[in-house]
């Protein structure tokens, strides 16, 4: 008897600073308690996890960015989804909503505000890096 096993692909988080800001968007169906979060989505067959945060964030924002460095991956903790999260510049563009099917808003969120979009905190190397980026800016 063979055993067969559907594994969803992972996600890639876009983690985007630009003018002292980090960009969030606001899902229009809420995932739990995730209700604002990072540019995001499924990582395509043949894609990296860069590619796909660059890729996501054009589809979802309008925002032309690249890839910097991977700051990690894990499990998430409240989709148990395999998270890959990439820091990435703007190159052109200015963000919107772009997807109004998925997304309903778009904020620029200063670094005192980001509790207020995610009570529940953010994974600690993404937090390490806005914590670097966004007080230095």
């Amino acid at each position: 008897m063979t055993e067969t096993t559907t594994t969803k692909p992972g996600i890639s988080a876009a983690i985007i600073v630009s003018e002292g800001r980090v960009l969030m968007v606001r899902r229009r169906i809420s995932e739990g308690e995730l209700m604002w979060q990072f540019p995001a989505g499924g990582i395509e067959d043949g894609e990296s996890p860069e590619e796909a945060a660059v890729r996501e964030t054009l589809e979802e924002t309008g925002l032309e960015v690249k890839a910097d460095r991977l700051l990690g991956q894990r499990v998430h903790p409240k989709t148990q989804r395999e998270m890959f999260y990439t820091a990435c510049e703007v190159v052109a563009g200015e963000a919107h909503v772009a997807d109004a099917d998925e997304l309903d808003a778009v904020a620029w969120v200063r670094h005192d505000e980001i509790a207020d979009y995610v009570p529940y905190g953010l994974f600690e190397p993404v937090q390490a890096y806005l914590d670097v980026e966004l007080v230095s800016a």
